[in-house]
């Protein structure tokens, strides 16, 4: 299901990439979201791609986001032309509304709209309020991704907290108090690693 759903948005993002280009060419204006979503539903609910409706919208929906966002980047000089995308490169896909997802921490499972509970390896604790989740593929393991809201309190410096630092050969750093940090020497390490690496 987590491939359909990302070949999905996969499908989605070139479609409407496809239909801007052509557009273009022809002497229209850029297509907004708003246009794009509507020819979405059109697309869900015609009869050349009926298989899109079993994918979550919201995730189909984000993907037209991202192609308006690489567009604007695009115009903005911030980035590249937006590409095609490929099968099998960064298959991922986001669930934006944070109602539709639940985290059970205590038990290590989260719920996500049409795949249901499912059991995760916690790396880290979640912290604040659950905003989105974007599941993506690498190394042929799935990952789920939880972006999150809190407030973080600003460190306050610490009086006399200021040190001096004199870099050297034989000692890496010594510090004004006194300490020092020894040289990594960290060629000489991985020195026999790196001749292996270089002839395979």
């Amino acid at each position: 299901d987590m491939r359909r759903f990302a070949g999905s948005c996969r499908f989605v993002f070139n479609k409407a990439l496809a239909l801007q280009k052509e557009n273009y060419e022809s002497g229209g204006k850029f297509i907004g979201y708003v246009e794009m979503a509507k020819r979405l539903t059109e697309w869900r609910n015609g009869t050349e791609t009926p298989w899109l409706k079993d994918s979550p919208v919201h995730p189909l929906q984000h993907a037209l986001k991202n192609l308006e966002r690489a567009y604007k980047n695009f115009f903005g000089k911030r980035a590249a032309f937006p590409c095609f995308k490929k099968k099998g490169q960064r298959d991922s896909f986001r669930y934006p509304d944070s109602k539709q997802i639940k985290l059970d921490q205590a038990n290590g499972r989260i719920f996500l709209p049409k795949l249901g509970w499912l059991r995760y390896r916690n790396c880290r604790d979640v912290l604040g309020t659950v905003k989105n989740a974007t599941v993506s593929q690498s190394g042929g393991k799935w990952f789920v991704s939880v972006q999150t809201e809190r407030e973080v309190e600003q460190p306050v410096p610490q009086a006399n907290s200021a040190i001096g630092i004199d870099m050297g050969i034989a000692r890496f750093a010594t510090l004004s108090d006194g300490t020092y940090l020894a040289p990594l020497n960290s060629f000489k390490r991985h020195e026999a690693a790196l001749r292996r690496a270089q002839q395979a």
